[in-house]
């Protein structure tokens, strides 16, 4: 009976349960949205080949070639990395940061940092306690700490309830099962269950489970009933809130059933499973289901469970899975359960962006794997989500969500991000409800720390020295100003580099006109990305969302301002919660045929920019 505190988790995922937490392209430019709407009017998985990018070979990018032969994750340098030293040890200041209140108690006790980009692991960090409160007092919100010698400090190798990351190995063995061809993406779940019936649950695809758009409840207390046939009887007797596929529910019950789906076809339990097509071949020595007591030196604790705000009364939890339905059902669910370290994350990781394979094994083919990241809810806007994976969430990616970006969190204060628009990973386990779950609230560590490992990820002009950048402060404004110019003709036009990053309807790069500098009005411009095609006009002056991660030229007309003196500005903005990794603008001109109005590169015209908000930046 887990209870989600933050805003935006909450409004996710349904009350009483678990945590669990644009259009983008795919390969060649097949929009994820078109993908899934033709995955989905075909029939589902058995033209899944035929219809992903790339899908023709086993090992159709460089990546993936290396991958086969065999090479692993090693730890180097950020510059290894490709990454912005300063930048990364930023990110791993900001996990430092919520040891503290946040804003009255720690977010967690302890948490350990990952983050790489290639094969390259730049940053690994421990920091804070696996194990310091041994009881809390609900009525007086008091701890009792373990004396320190008693107490145990995190490390690198730390073995964390992983909690809702379960949710991905169970969805990325149901996709094997579709490869194989005994399972099918569209086909009602009652063809593998019978059970599975009744109210409207017949209707419920195997997709719709993957998706949470099965219309069930988002959770249901299994833990109330003793005995497996109690538990297997109250999961048959649950009926759609809503019709299947017409809204988006996060939703415990949908992997609980795939759970029972997966053990029938195949004739093995989920622990086995995980062991034989997952963790075994990729080397994932320290990720399982039920942990033996071995383990419990090395493993965080989480929550002092009792009633009221815990389903069960089982005192400090320790080496034993946090979810109360997952205990009851034995440690072994598709919802929670599975246990873990960093290190074996960024194996997986590093399998997914390298399309199924790692050090020469492979676990899935690279059209799966784009299955799994190809967007299926585009009837909910926000609510994007591959098969399993959810994707563009700003609410605990920060700045590192794209329309690439994949990954899940876990309500003891793990979180797992994608990106593999540049190829690079996130990994912070925290143990945020060690002591009691109250005491956390929302995704602000996850987001810090994403915003930042954001930032380490450079941005390079094509001249390799700075260009002027709008930070990526939340709720920030800023204005870079040209001084005053009277264009001769019709002709003139405004000319310069932009890229962007921006969250779609909460942050934009405007670009303004104005008589006098006082009272400003919107100047149209078009932009053509450095990669070629056609140009893509923005009437309304100004730009936002997502840009590809490329340099765009932009243009814009100044035929009304001929004869006239005109003042020019770049406007950002952020009015939102979130951020995304900022805008850049580089390289301005203002030209006609006979003349160079200004010149940004003419050391007398960059003095006279009046910069608000804005800085230099080589990165």
């Amino acid at each position: 009976m887990e209870e989600n505190t933050g805003d935006e988790e909450a409004r996710r995922r349904g009350p009483g349960g678990p945590e669990a937490p644009g259009a983008g392209t795919v390969g060649g430019g097949v929009s994820r949205r078109r993908l899934g709407a033709r995955l989905l009017a075909l029939g589902g998985v058995l033209v899944l080949h035929a219809a992903l990018p790339g899908a023709a070979g086993a090992s159709g990018n460089p990546a993936e070639r290396r991958a086969l032969q065999g090479l692993r994750l090693r730890y180097g340098s950020a510059r290894q990395a490709g990454l912005v030293e300063k930048h990364l040890e930023a990110a791993a200041d900001e996990a430092r940061r919520f040891l503290g209140p946040s804003p009255e108690h720690p977010y967690y006790a302890g948490a350990v940092v990952l983050a790489g980009r290639g094969r390259t692991i730049a940053l690994h960090r421990a920091m804070g306690e696996a194990v310091r409160y041994a009881d809390y007092d609900g009525r007086t919100d008091r701890v009792r700490e373990f004396p320190a010698a008693q107490r145990i400090p995190m490390a690198e190798d730390t073995v964390f309830d992983l909690a809702s990351l379960t949710k991905l190995f169970t969805s990325l063995l149901a996709v094997q099962q579709m490869e194989r061809g005994h399972l099918e993406l569209e086909a009602p779940v009652d063809r593998y269950l019978p059970e599975f019936t009744g109210g409207g649950k017949e209707l419920i695809t195997v997709r719709q489970l993957l998706t949470h758009t099965s219309g069930l409840r988002s959770w249901a207390p299994f833990y109330q009933q003793s005995t497996r046939e109690g538990q297997l009887r109250m999961l048959w007797a649950v009926r759609p809130q809503e019709a299947p596929g017409t809204v988006y529910r996060y939703s415990d019950l949908n992997l609980i059933a795939l759970q029972l789906l997966l053990e029938r076809i195949t004739g093995h339990t989920l622990d086995i499973l995980l062991q034989d097509e997952i963790t075994a071949p990729l080397g994932m020595h320290r990720t399982r289901y039920n942990p033996p007591l071995s383990w419990r030196r090395v493993t965080a604790a989480t929550e002092v469970q009792r009633p009221p705000w815990s389903g069960l009364d089982r005192g400090l939890v320790w080496g034993e899975v946090h979810d109360e339905n997952a205990y009851a059902l034995g440690g072994v669910a598709g919802h929670a359960g599975v246990f873990g370290t960093a290190w074996d994350l960024a194996v997986l990781a590093r399998t997914l962006l390298d399309g199924g394979v790692y050090a020469g094994k492979r676990i899935l083919r690279p059209a799966s794997v784009e299955l799994l990241f190809t967007d299926f809810n585009t009837a909910f806007p926000g609510d994007d989500h591959g098969l399993g994976f959810e994707l563009y969430q700003h609410w605990y990616m920060g700045a590192m969500a794209t329309p690439h970006s994949a990954g899940h969190t876990g309500f003891t204060g793990t979180s797992l991000v994608l990106d593999p628009s540049t190829d690079s990973f996130l990994i912070l386990l925290g143990n945020s409800v060690h002591p009691v779950r109250t005491w956390r609230a929302g995704s602000a560590p996850r987001v810090a720390v994403g915003n930042r490992f954001a930032r380490a990820v450079p941005v390079r002009t094509k001249h390799g020295g700075p260009a002027w950048y709008s930070g990526m402060e939340t709720g920030g404004s800023g204005t870079l100003t040209l001084p005053p110019l009277t264009p001769a003709t019709a002709a003139a036009r405004l000319r310069c580099a932009v890229w962007w990053d921006t969250v779609p309807g909460e942050g934009a790069l405007h670009l303004e006109a104005s008589a006098d500098g006082e009272t400003w009005e919107p100047l149209p411009f078009t932009t053509l990305r450095s990669t070629g095609g056609s140009p893509e006009q923005w009437p309304q002056g100004r730009v936002g969302g997502w840009s590809g991660r490329l340099w765009h030229r932009l243009e814009a007309p100044l035929t009304a301002w001929a004869g006239r003196p005109v003042h020019l500005r770049f406007r950002h903005t952020a009015t939102g919660r979130y951020v995304g990794r900022g805008v850049y603008v580089d390289v301005v001109r203002v030209a006609e045929p006979a003349r160079l109005l200004f010149a940004e590169d003419r050391p007398a015209d960059a003095s006279r920019i009046e910069a608000a908000g804005w800085t230099r930046s080589t990165d």
